[in-house]
């Protein structure tokens, strides 16, 4: 891993695992990573999406996690490592990043994951969230090549920042009441502060 990526992402979780030729960095909600030299970014999604960016000719890729897709105001409180949380501000995180490492927009391949529907009741949090992420990339001219979301399961996320593949695993029932807590948990901390499946290959 560069240098740059180290200090640029020092407080995200990297790992090794056994089962894969590099680095794993490990984003929660709201964080984003990206690399230009090979890692693998990994997330556990429920109703949250995560969209994978990556630019093959100058070998730069990354993936955000956001749980909304906007926020319903904008205040001063708002910092940027908080408002990662929403859509329109990782989105724009991600691209800038990838852009100063050396990636170039007409270029960018995407591909879009999670959206599911975990919780009980009428409103569809994962196909708003979904539906935010397809519209935001076709609007920017970067149809993605992959989309995998809604249904009723978590999945995990590996992907590949070298090679743009992904691994994808849509998690169970009891996993998911799992997911559904942290969800909401996370979900809270937004009110206060404004601002078993088969590993598929992608």
């Amino acid at each position: 891993m560069s240098s740059s990526a180290t200090l640029d992402f020092g407080h995200i979780r990297r790992m090794t695992d056994t089962r894969f030729p590099h680095e794993v960095a490990v984003i929660m909600p709201g964080e984003y990573y990206l690399s230009d030299s090979p890692m693998i970014v990994y997330t556990v999604l429920g109703s949250c999406i995560s969209v994978c960016l990556r630019d093959p000719i100058a070998g730069v890729g990354g993936m955000n996690h956001f749980m909304l897709a906007a926020p319903s105001g904008f205040g001063d409180s708002d910092s940027w490592a908080e408002s990662g949380r929403y859509g329109s501000y990782a989105m724009e995180m991600l691209i800038n990043g990838l852009l100063s490492r050396g990636g170039h927009r007409g270029r960018l391949e995407a591909k879009v994951f999670g959206g599911g529907k975990i919780y009980d009741g009428i409103m569809n949090v994962g196909a708003k969230n979904a539906a935010w992420a397809l519209d935001y990339l076709e609007q920017e001219g970067m149809p993605p090549l992959k989309v995998d979301v809604g249904d009723v399961c978590p999945r995990k996320v590996y992907y590949f920042t070298d090679t743009g593949k992904v691994l994808l695993k849509k998690l169970d029932q009891v996993q998911s009441q799992s997911i559904v807590k942290e969800e909401k948990q996370y979900e809270s901390t937004l009110q206060k502060a404004p601002a078993a499946g088969d590993v598929t290959l992608f």
